[in-house]
């Protein structure tokens, strides 16, 4: 998979690229995967909530599959784009071609970043730097590497191995850095209120341990096959601890849904109560904030 030089093109604006070249670039967006998920855990994930979710061993299993189709996207979507880019634009002043490319992948990785700004109305304030920077270092070990010649899945071998130690020494040392999540330490005063949640959910907790619901998210009854239901009517509520996590446990008086266990999360300025509902890597998770 890959695309050709065209006959008698002008070395200089070359608009396409080799299938090595091509290779070479997908094994390095795929290499620097572990730096850029390291980076994020390091920077945005360290001291955040995980809501009781776990990845488990199978996506432990997947990640050697996952990688390469990674890098192979990265690479068709900013890295060799770019490097079409980095030909058309105009060489005064003059550089050096990997500047140019460098140059290209930035403005790439910030207009993937816009369109999805545009579709998914994500924050370009967030995502301009991760999308535009993670085009970077591939570009730059690029030019040295694709003078090489690499037979078979050499290139490939040696990703998968940068990889592995990219993720055990990155792993380990981010973990020795980072912060870990303390959950706010809330007072039965401060978990009576109202709370408020997706599609209408209100869960009202008083002092003297009586609630309120509409349209809150509770477990099904047994034998029920949904995840989980929406309740409304009274109940009472307490305080419960589920593991090394506080929170409350929320009993309905009529026959919708059994008692659930909603955790204390957020922070002491915006706390937060949560229920996961199903399995824990790939069940409904549902949060309920003050209002």
């Amino acid at each position: 998979m890959g695309w050709g030089t065209e006959p008698g093109a002008a070395r200089r604006r070359r608009l396409t690229w080799s299938n090595d070249e091509w290779n070479v670039a997908a094994a390095l967006c795929a290499t620097q995967l572990p730096l850029v998920w390291l980076a994020w855990w390091f920077f945005v994930g360290a001291g955040q909530d995980g809501y009781g979710r776990g990845g488990g061993a199978l996506g432990i299993l997947c990640v050697p599959l996952i990688l390469p189709l990674l890098g192979v996207v990265h690479s068709s979507a900013q890295v060799m784009p770019a490097a079409t880019l980095s030909r058309l634009l105009p060489r005064r002043p003059s550089g050096p071609a990997w500047a140019w490319h460098v140059a290209a992948s930035v403005l790439v990785g910030a207009g993937w970043a816009v369109v999805g700004h545009l579709v998914w109305d994500w924050s370009l304030r967030a995502t301009i730097p991760w999308f535009a920077g993670a085009g970077i270092l591939p570009v730059l070990f690029l030019a040295p590497l694709s003078r090489r010649a690499w037979g078979g899945w050499s290139v490939w071998l040696r990703s998968a191995g940068a990889c592995f130690v990219l993720f055990v020494v990155g792993g380990l040392a981010v973990a020795a850095l980072a912060d870990d999540y303390e959950p706010p330490a809330l007072s039965d005063g401060q978990l009576a209120g109202e709370w408020r949640g997706d599609h209408g959910a209100v869960l009202r907790l008083t002092s003297g341990g009586r609630a309120e619901l509409t349209r809150v998210p509770a477990h099904p009854d047994f034998g029920t096959s949904r995840d989980y239901t929406r309740c409304s009517g009274t109940g009472t509520w307490a305080r419960g601890l589920s593991g090394d996590r506080e929170g409350a446990v929320v009993r309905l008086d009529g026959d919708c849904g059994e008692e659930t266990f909603w955790t204390i999360s957020g922070s002491e300025r915006s706390p937060e109560l949560f229920a996961l509902f199903g399995a824990p890597d790939a069940g409904d998770l549902l949060i309920l904030t003050r209002d």
